[in-house]
């Protein structure tokens, strides 16, 4: 980018050159020449709004998890609406997009980026958390209006879940899975506990 040419919300953008990165060419890939090269700026951007790269990392992770605010408000209006498998289904595909799945991978692979997130305040695994206490919360509702079971335990389906959706979602190579697969999923894991018609 020539000099004197302002980026408008360059964390924005490097975030989004970062997805890229992490989507195209997986969690290895990602530096913070990569980035910047990516976003087309000079590395000194970078520097300008995080104190390292690590913080960067820190941040486009954060930036990940509040996204999943965005679903929690979709799956508590969903209560006693619809599918349960249905909402489920639809949360486990967004939150395992191809960005959700990278940046997973991301956090694995970097022992400093998991203690600087544990710093900051997260625990476990960043995202996969947070998503399960999203799917845990909607569950527990759906439970209360009585379409699971009473002693549906809500604690251990939403990581169960998680897992299954993961595991499906985890090849980088072989593409996301079709809709109906991960619908057959979430049906065999609350298969027991379902009680809607």
């Amino acid at each position: 980018m020539p000099t004197g040419v302002a980026m408008q919300d360059p964390r924005r953008q490097l975030f989004n050159a970062a997805k890229r990165i992490l989507v195209r060419d997986g969690p290895n890939a990602l530096t913070s020449r990569a980035v910047t090269a990516q976003a087309g700026c000079a590395k000194g951007v970078l520097h300008r709004h995080f104190a390292d790269f690590d913080a960067f990392l820190v941040d486009l992770v954060l930036d990940r998890v509040g996204r999943l605010d965005t679903r929690a408000d979709t799956l508590r209006a969903a209560v006693g609406t619809g599918s349960v498998v249905d909402h489920l289904t639809d949360a486990l595909i967004d939150v395992f997009d191809p960005v959700g799945v990278a940046i997973v991978g991301l956090v694995i692979s970097r022992d400093e980026l998991r203690a600087r997130l544990r710093a900051a305040g997260s625990t476990g695994i960043p995202v996969m958390n947070e998503a399960s206490a999203t799917l845990a919360e909607y569950l527990t509702a759906e439970r209360d209006l009585g379409r699971l079971a009473p002693d549906a335990d809500v604690a251990v389906l939403a990581p169960t879940l998680l897992g299954a959706g993961h595991l499906l979602f985890a090849d980088r190579e072989a593409g996301p899975p079709e809709r109906e697969t991960v619908r057959r999923t979430v049906t065999a894991v609350v298969a027991g506990v379902l009680r809607e018609a």
